[in-house]
């Protein structure tokens, strides 16, 4: 999932108790290109109405632009504009706090000294106990070195932290379990896959995230053969996951079953090449691929996908097309054939608009707006750890894949990701498929 960047602002107005007063506000965000969330009423008095409008616009020219119009009201008086974001991320997204607050010296003595002493010796002659007697058995690392943010590129681990924070919240919110963000400021692969295997007796599961290709590959594959706890890079397998659910729900829509049509990868970088090989996981048929670079286009052969040497060459030939190739335009309105499924997933914009693909004749048509890996990694790493999993495994993952797809209402792409009872169906679905 890419992070698109957006300017988003609250405006707080006070208008005049006139009809109208604030539909002539709305219409100014509207007219200007903005979106608008919420409106809330702070204050209703016998002569102004106080309210905050929350909005979205492109960028900070934009923002201007509807600023000056709503100013230009005169039944309105433009208050304040609040940057919430930055607001938000002040002190940062989550808190470390006690399971058991000491309230009292009785308290003290269990928690720490000299009760604790008891634990740290059962362990020490049962390390295997750890997870049950401390919080190491709740707990996932959520580790990067900011080289490959989507939608930002290599801005270096510290800029990546509010990425890791949020994700580690969401987490949290979705799987009741711990995610700590990890930072690590090497680019060297060797380096990071020993500093990940120094600190990983703390954790149950590993999640890497946001690391250029293809290091990202080496790094996964080296920790998934000398760790034996579960370790998933998102940015591959939960972003496979939750595409994989989307054709098959976008497939159902036009009526065509993804598993008799031939599928289309345009853009074999993480996301791409791991979508490939968990679609021909889930159809046992080959995947036709494109890209320019040629370490991605011998992995692609390496795990039995086929190469072709051009999108168009793609678009002629594959009845579900995903891309993944962070290139606005790529696939033009004349490659389109009637009838196909088009699933352009790069952000912030995509390879071709739905507007265009629908128009060109596609008999489905998405973006990367709806296709958010929050939909899958709470509960794949949940399920991994309870089914106590010592590595990931493509069953796990279509078993994510089918309990996504049976969550969605007929007739949509994906399901709600604010939706507790997702997580925990994808969570049941990948422990019972812990072999």
């Amino acid at each position: 999932m890419a992070y698109k960047r957006r300017v988003i602002r609250t405006l707080r107005v006070r208008n005049q108790q006139q009809v109208g007063a604030l539909s002539k506000v709305i219409q100014a965000i509207a007219s200007g290109g903005g979106d608008i969330g919420d409106i809330k009423t702070l204050s209703l008095g016998t002569f102004h109405t106080v309210r905050d409008i929350s909005m979205e616009c492109k960028d900070e020219e934009q923002l201007e632009k509807i600023l000056q119009a709503v100013r230009a009201i005169k039944t309105t008086e433009l208050e304040a504009v609040v940057d919430d974001v930055m607001e938000l991320h002040k002190g940062g997204k989550l808190l470390v706090v006690p399971k058991y607050p000491v309230k009292s010296v009785e308290d003290l003595r269990k928690v720490y000294t000299p009760g604790v002493a008891a634990v740290s010796m059962h362990l020490q002659s049962n390390p295997e106990a750890a997870k049950e007697y401390t919080s190491i058995g709740r707990t996932v690392a959520i580790i990067t070195n900011g080289t490959r943010v989507l939608g930002l590129g290599n801005i270096g681990p510290i800029a990546a932290m509010p990425v890791m924070e949020g994700k580690a919240a969401l987490f949290s919110q979705f799987s009741g379990y711990n995610m700590i963000p990890i930072l690590l400021k090497t680019e060297d692969p060797d380096e990071f896959i020993k500093h990940v295997i120094a600190i990983s007796s703390a954790f149950s599961a590993i999640q890497l995230e946001d690391i250029r290709t293809p290091d990202c590959f080496q790094i996964e594959e080296q920790l998934i053969q000398k760790l034996d706890i579960p370790v998933m890079h998102d940015d591959q397998h939960g972003t496979a996951v939750v595409s994989l659910a989307a054709a098959i729900n976008a497939c159902r829509i036009v009526k065509r079953d993804l598993k008799d049509s031939q599928v289309g990868q345009i853009g074999l970088g993480a996301a791409g090449s791991a979508i490939a090989r968990l679609i021909m996981s889930y159809t046992k048929k080959t995947v036709i691929g494109t890209d320019v670079q040629p370490y991605a286009i011998e992995r692609m052969k390496k795990f039995g996908g086929t190469v072709v040497p051009s999108v168009a060459e793609v678009m002629k030939k594959a009845d579900v097309v995903i891309a993944t190739t962070g290139q606005a335009g790529l696939i033009k309105p004349e490659m389109v054939r009637k009838g196909q499924v088009i699933l352009a997933l790069s952000n912030p914009d995509p390879e071709i608009s739905i507007k265009e693909a629908i128009d060109a004749g596609a008999g489905f048509a998405s973006d990367g707006r709806y296709v958010n890996n929050l939909l899958g990694y709470p509960g794949i790493l949940k399920g991994a750890i309870e089914g106590h999993a010592k590595r990931m495994t493509p069953e796990m993952y279509l078993a994510a894949v089918e309990a996504i797809v049976k969550q969605t209402i007929p007739g949509e792409l994906v399901p709600d990701p604010l939706d507790p009872s997702l997580h925990q169906k994808v969570a049941a679905a990948v422990c019972n498929a812990v072999k």
